[in-house]
């Protein structure tokens, strides 16, 4: 019975997929034997990295990844859960709520109200001393830019958690770049402390009232604020014979 024989090896000219002339692809060694070790032929470049991206130098595929943006709406009611209760006990317990509540969101299981940020404080003290409410932790301060996709860029986020009660809750302000300034919450929270000198080291939020917004990522004389969308992705300097680590759209591509 005459054996099958085997097909050559594809070779990158024979390929005929869309791309795979600049795409290196297995080839049989040259020059096996007993005595000769394998001698593979070079690769060609590949010049793409993932997903067909070429010459950005991102290999990861993400470059020009675009994400639609949903409006932020308020949320109709009941809410469920446990939300009704936070947000009717707030609107009782404060009698500025209307004014200072510009929506209230329940996305993925979590319950944000977005608050004035002139409010902000007047809203974590009574969060916390209400009865009905009592969020007494305040886990986290943070900072958000959605650069080009809100005239107030900058958003605040604070993440409550009532131990009384077992309940969680998110505050989320927005302010422009032009006037960033929000009230502190030390009086309320002393653990927003460090986080709001890191939100203002990295996003340029300025803190009105926090006792000492200095900061704390950074060196204090250093110029921006690198968490912001429009900061540039320069090199960083390293202190090892004038070593520097390039921008990202300047970094290798890795074949």
């Amino acid at each position: 019975m005459a054996s099958e024989r085997k097909p050559d090896p594809v070779t990158a000219s024979e390929d005929k997929r869309p791309g795979a002339a600049n795409v290196p692809v297995p080839v049989a060694p040259a020059g096996t034997s007993s005595t000769a070790p394998a001698d593979y032929p070079p690769s060609s470049p590949a010049g793409q990295g993932m997903f067909g991206i070429q010459g950005s130098g991102d290999t990861s595929g993400f470059g020009g990844l675009v994400r639609p943006q949903n409006p932020i709406v308020d949320a109709p009611r009941p809410y469920g859960g446990y939300f009704d209760e936070v947000r009717d006990a707030l609107e009782e317990a404060y009698p500025h709520f209307a004014d200072a509540i510009e929506k209230v969101v329940v996305d993925r299981g979590e319950l944000t109200l977005h608050v004035r940020a002139e409010r902000i404080l007047e809203v974590c003290q009574v969060m916390r001393d209400d009865m009905a409410l009592r969020f007494e932790l305040c886990s986290s301060v943070s900072g958000v830019d959605y650069l080009g996709a809100d005239d107030r860029r900058l958003h605040v986020v604070y993440h409550l958690t009532s131990m009384t009660y077992r309940r969680r809750v998110r505050l989320e302000v927005a302010v422009s770049a032009e006037a960033p300034h929000v009230p502190s919450v030390t009086s309320v929270y002393p653990t927003a402390d460090w986080q709001e000198r890191e939100a203002y080291d990295m996003f340029g939020v300025v803190f009105d009232g926090h006792p000492a917004l200095t900061r704390i990522l950074m060196p204090d004389d250093w110029e921006g604020h690198p968490q912001r969308k429009d900061y540039p992705l320069g090199g960083v300097p390293v202190e090892y014979k004038g070593a520097e680590i390039p921008p990202p759209d300047r970094r290798r591509s890795y074949q």
